[in-house]
């Protein structure tokens, strides 16, 4: 149990261990016909894993700072309109569509929010056996090594990442437009950003509505790693309000992330 108040930095260590316990037991359970068992909900497909995961993970933060609310993907009544000044944002599987089909492309992941930013992030990728972690001001790490920050680089360098073989929709669209010349396909919101944060990938475009607790972890990584993340009409995310929004633009650099976004507004005709 950490003191009441503990600074980012004093959380990190314990944070981790949380998601790595979390992560063995995701790896467990996949053996288990009852936790790859789901329903889809509307655009997301919710396994019997996701709770167990949910109940693992908010039960190791609630006994690490029990003084820090936890707000869950998987806890409706926890999505309050007026957030603490100061929780957990997390997502205890990000990419359960991988999970349940045997794919490795997942994480769990947790954000501690101060005054409506994220400060702290654990993000575990199981399959992979992959930590990232990251404080607000302190660096990002990869399995424990800090990663260093990225030089800025014109739009097309590098990857496209996406969850597809190849690229579709407006991924196709940007990877086209800017000259892109290698994709990589990735499972997990969190898990994409987290390969343009290490260098892997360049950018990551989507479309389609995402929520808070994809974002909220990975951001922090970026922005150690020199990168950015803005939802898809350029403007940051403000963790305020509702949770979800519309499309997300994550680059290697905060002025690839302008870049895209003006393609995008001139595209969509929207100024």
């Amino acid at each position: 149990m950490s003191r009441p108040g503990a600074a980012p930095g004093e959380l990190l260590a314990p944070l981790t261990a949380a998601v790595l316990e979390v992560g063995v037991l995701l790896r467990e359970w996949r053996a288990d016909a009852d936790a790859v068992r789901g329903v889809w909900e509307g655009s997301q497909f919710k396994a019997e894993a996701d709770a167990r995961a949910h109940r693992e993970l908010s039960g190791r933060l609630s006994a690490l700072a029990p003084d820090v609310p936890v707000l869950s993907e998987e806890d409706a009544a926890s999505q309050v309109a007026a957030r603490p000044e100061r929780h957990w944002l997390i997502d205890p599987i990000d990419g359960t569509a991988s999970y349940v089909h045997g794919f490795p492309g997942y994480v769990t992941q947790a954000a501690l929010m101060e005054g409506g930013r994220p400060v702290l992030a654990a993000i575990y990728a199981p399959e992979n056996d992959v930590l990232y972690a990251a404080v607000r001001g302190l660096g990002a790490t990869r399995n424990g090594v800090l990663m260093p920050r990225l030089e800025p680089a014109p739009v097309g360098t590098g990857a496209l990442v996406d969850n597809t073989p190849e690229p579709r929709g407006i991924a196709a669209e940007a990877y086209a437009h800017f000259g892109f010349g290698a994709y990589r396909e990735c499972g997990s919101i969190a898990l994409k950003l987290c390969r343009v944060a290490e260098g892997a990938a360049g950018l990551f475009i989507k479309d389609v509505p995402v929520r808070d607790w994809d974002v909220a972890a990975p951001l922090v990584v970026l922005e150690e790693a020199g990168a950015g993340l803005v939802r898809l009409d350029g403007t940051p995310f403000d963790f305020q309000g509702g949770y979800e929004s519309t499309g997300l633009i994550g680059a290697s650099s905060p002025a690839a992330c302008a870049e895209v976004a003006r393609w995008w507004r001139g595209r969509a005709g929207r100024g």
